[in-house]
């Protein structure tokens, strides 16, 4: 709740153009600086702070009841929350549901991650839509001491992630296999025993969602760093590669991407499927540009138009950096497109079986409006299969 008059602020966010804010903290105590951004989904927090795609990024939920379900080891995208930190409107209010087995603001506390409440997000979300997602310093003291000019300074000396390669700092540190499959009831995950087709995923902060869902579709997954080599990946001999999500600027780390992706593509005629950041960085791969947003995606009620079929999807969006569909060269077909501001949401090319998306369609916001998409990857790995 917002703080009561005469009551001494625990939390303080401060913007790189002066703007304070002033609030009760919660979680870990410290400071951290990074991009401020905002998410409009109504459910999904702890799969929103665990994803590694918000590296770098502080987050503004827009929906105010934030804690109410808790927290759950089921739940978690990666082992830890991932964001910066977490902006909201009112303090998280005691756990309710069945499957919570801890309270928010413990959770964050434990994981090192600092939460401040009582914000008029709304102004704050309307700033950011009007000025651009800002640099921001967010501070915690349960005694109240800010040097608000030190943390001004902190805020504009955030580097930004224009340039950045953060997906070096997210991946795995080693290859592993993956056999989980999507959450289903009433017995929760279930393991792979049937899979037909084996697929290398390159993890560029991949979600456990989008494993889970390859999986599912009948895949033998395994994963390689960011910076595997496309010698690295051959020798897995796949039917299929798979290009994750992630966070920075594709740019950058596609120098190391890029070139793999191409030798890849160069070597063999297998299918490949790109999600977010895998989707951006395809796209670099096959001669087309990114330009970073004025204040991205993020929520889970975006609609995105797929051009080839008149369909439309409600689907899971967290990105700050967009493929620049006046870039896509010939033979690259534009194949999806956001109807919040017309841009690009998908790709593919017109002769082969290579195409991505940039939104997360395994997120179920639709709830299953995308899953077909994997489908379509292990189609397309059956017909390869059929046709050698």
């Amino acid at each position: 709740m917002p703080l009561i008059q005469g009551q001494k602020p625990t939390a303080c966010l401060a913007l790189a153009d002066g703007t304070i804010f002033y609030g009760k903290g919660f979680g870990a105590t410290g400071v951290t600086e990074a991009e401020l951004c905002f998410n409009t989904a109504m459910t999904g927090y702890q799969e929103i702070m665990t994803d590694p795609s918000y590296a770098g990024q502080i987050i503004t939920f827009t929906f105010p009841h934030i804690g109410n379900v808790g927290v759950n080891t089921e739940d978690d995208e990666t082992a830890n929350p991932v964001a910066a930190g977490m902006v909201v409107k009112w303090d998280p209010t005691e756990a309710s549901n069945y499957r919570a087995a801890g309270e928010l603001g413990d959770w964050l506390a434990a994981r090192g991650r600092i939460a401040i409440g009582g914000i008029d997000t709304r102004r704050l979300t309307r700033a950011i839509r009007a000025r651009g997602a800002p640099h921001a310093a967010l501070a915690h003291d349960p005694d109240g001491n800010f040097d608000v000019e030190a943390l001004v300074a902190r805020a504009r000396g955030f580097a930004g992630l224009e340039g950045m390669d953060l997906a070096r700092d997210v991946t795995c540190a080693q290859s592993y296999r993956w056999d989980e499959m999507r959450w289903a009831w009433p017995d929760g995950f279930t393991r792979q025993t049937e899979a037909r087709h084996k697929v290398v995923a390159i993890d560029y902060g991949a979600k456990r969602n989008i494993l889970r869902c390859l999986a599912s579709a009948g895949c033998d997954v395994t994963v390689l760093p960011a910076s595997a080599t496309a010698e690295e990946v051959l020798a897995h001999n796949p039917d299929g590669l798979f290009l994750s999500n992630g966070p920075g600027d594709p740019a950058a780390t596609g120098k190391y991407a890029v070139p793999m992706i191409q030798q890849v593509m160069k070597a063999s005629d297998m299918p490949v499927f790109g999600i977010c950041l895998g989707h951006q960085i395809l796209a670099l791969a096959l001669g087309a540009q990114t330009v970073k947003m004025n204040h991205g995606h993020h929520g889970a009620n975006h609609p995105v138009k797929d051009l080839e079929t008149g369909k439309v999807e409600i689907t899971s969006m967290n990105h700050g950096f967009a493929v620049d569909s006046q870039s896509l060269p010939s033979g690259v077909k534009e194949t999806h497109v956001s109807l919040f501001d017309g841009s690009n949401c998908g790709i593919r090319m017109a002769d082969r079986p290579v195409f991505s998306v940039q939104y997360h369609p395994e997120a179920s916001p639709g709830p299953q409006d995308s899953f077909y998409l994997f489908e379509r990857f292990a189609a397309s790995m059956d017909k390869v299969a059929s046709d050698a």
